[in-house]
């Protein structure tokens, strides 16, 4: 049991060094602390913090700054967090709500959302789902020998490709076009559409195939980029200004760059069934985000579809304003993509 002075003491210490970055010594606490305590008996309840593990101190005549496991301590018992504002939470729900339809644009929203708020990093993703299918295909004339081909799938995935043709887009070419999509394609699972699967389209368009050949490219591509899981990045820079990260900011660059261990750390994430979570320090799961504080949420929508949103800053950051705006925003795209479903 931690007596109410070592608590008082230990918040004071963390969010001095939350908002400055500098070590809190025994006459500065002397000074902050409501009630009068020599500096000597403040000195021992700094000793006794850092025999607990809360504290440390990184030269011999200087000050303590809190450890990696004081900040969940700190979160989980001390901290008071700030309420959003209402100007931020309504001009948070006005541009989330632009692309409500579009679970991967919300997502990619949300997304540049957390970072400029938080001015941390932060990453979306959309988890591959191998029953996902093909539920429509359009082809849209876009000029002179030029389409615009729209598949939508099941888990609604909305993907587009610009396509040079090699005849009219007319009224005949896009009833052999449907013709083709609705006998094919429509309801075929992402994954089986491939060039098996456009080679026999000659025996429904016969002689004009070769006409068709660029569509049935295009959306074999279209189906194979929606088919995987996505992971979109936001301003991975802003770490450059995280001091606390110190040189192996450029070590957690190479690694976000990467996306391939994210993606992994994203699937086994969706696989534990936690709806959100947040690792501070060392209860990161990988290596190269020790020094990181992630806060990770999960999302299902549509037929079962899975979807993650986070963020990514050091461990030094202002925990009482961020988890809020970050809870907002989380709670925001919960509900726009249950609202989505609901239309569906």
């Amino acid at each position: 049991m931690i007596s109410e002075r070592r608590l008082a003491i230990l918040n004071l210490i963390i969010e001095h060094y939350l908002r400055t970055g500098e070590p809190m010594g025994s006459k500065n606490l002397c000074r902050l602390l409501p009630y009068s305590v020599s500096s000597a008996t403040i000195r021992n309840e700094m000793a006794y913090l850092s025999e607990l593990g809360f504290l440390e101190q990184r030269h011999t005549s200087g000050g303590r700054v809190p450890s990696k496991a004081s900040y969940r301590y700190y979160i989980d018992n001390l901290m008071e967090e700030s309420e959003v504002s209402p100007y931020d939470a309504r001009n948070i729900d006005e541009q989330l709500a632009v692309n409500a339809g579009d679970p991967e644009r919300l997502l990619s929203d949300a997304s540049k959302l957390i970072s400029r708020y938080t001015q941390c990093a932060s990453f979306s993703s959309i988890l591959e789902d191998d029953l996902d299918c093909i539920e429509g295909v359009d082809l849209i004339p876009a000029g002179n020998s030029k389409g615009m081909l729209v598949l939508l799938t099941v888990g609604s995935k909305i993907k587009s490709s610009l396509i040079n043709l090699t005849c009219r887009l007319d009224d005949d070419f896009r009833f052999l076009f449907y013709e083709v999509m609705q006998r094919l394609f429509i309801g075929t699972p992402l994954t089986d559409v491939n060039m098996a699967l456009i080679q026999s389209s000659v025996l429904i368009a016969d002689k004009r195939v070769f006409d068709l050949l660029p569509v049935l490219i295009s959306l074999c591509s279209l189906c194979n980029e929606a088919s995987h899981t996505t992971l979109n990045i936001e301003g991975e820079t802003k770490l450059l200004s995280h001091e606390e990260l110190g040189t192996d900011v450029y070590k957690l660059l190479s690694f976000l760059a990467d996306k391939e261990q994210m993606i992994k750390l994203i699937k086994e994430f969706s696989r534990l069934g936690t709806k959100s979570a947040m690792f501070i320090g060392d209860e990161n799961p990988l290596y190269e985000m020790k020094n990181t504080s992630t806060i990770i949420s999960q999302f299902t929508y549509g037929n079962n579809q899975k979807a993650c949103l986070g963020m990514i800053g050091s461990v030094r950051i202002d925990y009482k304003r961020v988890i809020p705006i970050v809870k907002h925003i989380f709670n925001t795209v919960d509900r726009l993509l249950s609202k989505e479903v609901k239309n569906g």
